[in-house]
């Protein structure tokens, strides 16, 4: 975590049982990326500020834009009012057109500004077999990644996504004020890591809308849990392109809404 990342913010703290007195508060932060696809502006995303380069890659794999492979480059600029992010692709990389955005794509919004809806619900790649997990694997990945929200223990208002393997492993973490912008940056991360997505499984912090599942799917993860519950047409979707999708996930269980066949019973132990 950036310094750049936080803010310290002066408050008013009130409470029933004693008078008012002011306090600080550490703040995450919100700035304007401006996204442009060699050099023409696509979309602008509301982000914490940091891993702005594994943003952008990531948004590439997960809007299905193009491969990670035809990413040449991503430059990176400071301005006044935000960050303009620019990614260049090799010649006649964008086999698929970006879905055409006409506002911006607020923190807690993964499609905001899509223009049609066929271009707000697409079909989904398969995701194909892909790794199986034991479901104590689940308790266990929650619970280390809470150890390693370091933002998110900060200032208690972002989201976290995460790669674990199959044994409950961290891999990696992303943090942001947005949930769609955690798990792109994990995405990013993850290509950029020559990590196959395929070999573990992806945990986030957040509600689980349809889109965090067509982001999962397009990295190419077959197994997807939640804190939060799911959307019916996350469930849908997830059947869709053969995603195991756990929700509800706490330490003591969790809720298995599509593909459990690649859970694994946990043995009891011998008495």
């Amino acid at each position: 975590m950036s310094r750049s990342s936080v803010a310290p913010r002066s408050a008013v703290q009130w409470r029933a049982d004693h008078a008012a007195r002011p306090f600080e508060r550490i703040t995450p932060r919100e700035t304007a990326v401006g996204l442009s696809f060699d050099g023409r502006p696509h979309t602008v995303l509301m982000a914490t500020p940091e891993h702005l380069d594994e943003l952008a890659l990531g948004f590439v794999i997960t809007e299905g834009v193009a491969r990670a492979g035809d990413v040449t480059a991503v430059t990176i600029k400071e301005e006044d009012l935000g960050v303009l992010v620019d990614v260049a692709f090799a010649p006649g990389a964008l086999a698929r057109k970006a879905r055409p955005r006409n506002l911006e794509g607020r923190s807690s919004c993964g499609l905001c500004g899509v223009q049609r809806l066929a271009d707000a619900v697409r079909p989904l790649p398969s995701v194909g077999p892909g790794a199986r997990i034991r479901h104590d694997a689940i308790p266990a990945a929650l619970a280390t990644l809470e150890e390693q929200q370091a933002l998110g223990r900060l200032t208690r208002a972002t989201h976290a996504a995460a790669f674990f393997s199959t044994e409950g492993g961290l891999v990696l973490v992303r943090e942001d004020v947005g949930r769609h912008n955690a798990l792109d940056k994990l995405a990013g991360a993850l290509a950029r890591a020559d990590i196959d997505a395929a070999s573990g499984f992806v945990v986030v912090t957040s509600r689980c809308s349809f889109e965090m599942v067509e982001k999962t799917a397009r990295m190419g993860c077959p197994i997807l849990v939640a804190v939060s519950a799911p959307t019916d047409l996350a469930i849908a979707k997830a059947e869709e392109a053969g995603i195991t999708l756990v929700a509800l996930a706490r330490a003591d269980g969790h809720a298995v809404f599509a593909g459990g066949e690649r859970l694994i019973e946990t043995q009891p132990e011998p008495v």
